[in-house]
């Protein structure tokens, strides 16, 4: 009994260099958000992920110094406007930044990894986001949601 518990806090443990997540907050407790984090573990060697999800809808941008590389999440192809405000300050930081962007392929959701920010992501005003996030909400995008984002309800 003592190494199952042993072998699940070895799992668990945080490693590699810190990493500061931002996400738009519509992926918050998805199993999105869990794929991203395997992502980040895949592609950057790190379990040492400052996740703002954690902390409520709370601002962790003061978090960014501490890191030492930063990884925006485009949601198809656009930064949500916290995003784009944490990107900036990353920026200004000069830390090392990566773009996660996540699309929906036919009838398969695509994560691409990349160094720096692509030319073609859109940076959206907090207006625009609005309308973003109300279109996902929409009742002709229920099931899109379901699926290029994940439900909530489902435990990870």
């Amino acid at each position: 009994m003592f190494g199952s518990g042993l072998g699940l806090f070895k799992r668990n443990k945080k490693s590699g260099p810190l990493v500061y997540l931002s996400e738009p907050t519509i992926i918050y407790h998805t199993q999105t958000e869990k794929v991203i984090l395997e992502i980040i573990e895949e592609k950057l060697g790190s379990r040492n992920v400052i996740l703002p999800s954690k902390y409520g809808l709370r601002s962790t941008s003061h978090m960014i110094k501490d890191a030492e590389i930063f990884v925006a999440v485009a949601i198809i192809g656009k930064f949500t406007s916290l995003v784009v405000r944490e990107v900036k300050i990353a920026q200004d930081l000069g830390k090392r930044i990566h773009t996660l962007t996540i699309a929906r392929k036919g009838n398969n959701v695509e994560y691409l990894f990349q160094e720096g920010i692509p030319m073609d992501i859109e940076w959206l005003s907090p207006e625009e986001t609005e309308r973003l996030y109300e279109d996902f909400r929409g009742e002709e995008f229920s099931g899109f949601m379901k699926f290029f984002i994940g439900d909530r309800r489902r435990s990870w």
